[in-house]
């Protein structure tokens, strides 16, 4: 029989990728953590992790164990799933995760919702990004999350994590009010190749998709100020020191002193969400998918 527990442990390794890393997440010390692989590894007749210098590491035959461990994982969400067959009304504690725009533009006002329609459930929120959202997921901490996926990187393993589109979020310049283009509905990106931008300076998501549409525009933006925060980013071409590109989905004030502008085109990131195997068939986590989906097309209007 193998214990679910210690395979957690297992799984825990291969997705923080040591023994000291996978130990801290589930709140033991590296040599519990070793001795729970260890015992696994005992009770299957087989060796799960070897010497690697002053180090561990997982043996070939964790990694084909590690093949079934998601697939058990799943399994079992489903198997909770049907022992609570008889019951299909949300409740219970949801646990929502997702990045800063995701929370203020669609969770939040997900989660209000569904507490207006389902009373018996509690969402709670968690703002964080990407990388935490998966660790939350892995951990239980986490149902659903709201993830940007990342136009340079694969996907997060597609065993481990059932993830799927939400929506593709356009990018809108964003120029001060009373700018040579703040008259039009839509412009040709080109035509502001010789504005000043703000863009991140620090590797990102954001810095990358708009490096990506200036690039495919013809042109490398000037970058004249550097800004993570939509708040910030916004103030900064209010005051007339540059333009910039932001999400569909980031709020601009209707006090700002900006006008928002769409794009030929559409340059666009893709917003996804993110569960474990089996856990879309949840009562509360399909209540709240249901919900999201219903928001999001009020959300993209400009």
């Amino acid at each position: 029989m193998i214990d679910l527990r210690r395979l957690h442990v297992l799984r825990a390794v291969d997705h923080y990728g040591t023994v000291r890393a996978a130990a801290e997440a589930l709140h033991f010390t590296p040599s519990a953590a070793s001795q729970q692989i260890r015992q696994l590894g005992r009770e299957l007749g087989v060796t799960l992790l070897e010497p690697q210098g002053r180090r561990v590491r997982l043996t070939p035959a964790a990694r084909r164990l590690l093949a079934h461990a998601d697939d058990i994982q799943a399994r079992w969400e489903l198997a909770e799933r049907d022992l609570r067959a008889d019951d299909d009304e949300p409740a219970g504690l949801l646990r929502l995760a997702g990045f800063p725009v995701a929370v203020t533009a669609l969770l939040a006002a997900a989660a209000a919702a569904l507490v207006t329609r389902h009373p018996r459930l509690t969402p709670r929120i968690s703002e964080a990004e990407a990388g935490e959202c998966f660790d939350l997921l892995f951990t239980g901490d986490a149902d659903l999350a709201l993830v940007e996926a990342k136009p340079d990187e694969p996907p997060r393993d597609r065993a481990r994590f059932d993830q799927r589109s939400l929506l593709d979020d356009p990018f809108d310049l964003l120029v001060p009010a009373g700018h040579r283009l703040a008259a039009r509905e839509r412009v040709d990106l080109a035509e502001a190749a010789r504005e000043p931008w703000i863009v991140p300076s620090t590797p990102c998501t954001c810095r990358t998709h708009v490096l990506s549409a200036c690039g495919a525009a013809g042109f490398t933006p000037d970058v004249a100020h550097d800004a993570v925060n939509w708040d910030v980013t916004i103030a900064l071409v209010a005051h007339g020191l540059g333009v910039a590109l932001v999400p569909r989905l980031a709020r601009v004030p209707a006090s700002a002193a900006v006008v928002r502008l769409a794009c030929e085109g559409e340059p666009r990131r893709k917003i996804l969400t993110v569960t474990r195997p089996g856990g879309r068939a949840r009562p509360a986590v399909a209540a709240a998918l249901a919900e999201l989906e219903r928001l999001v097309p009020t959300m993209l209007a400009v």
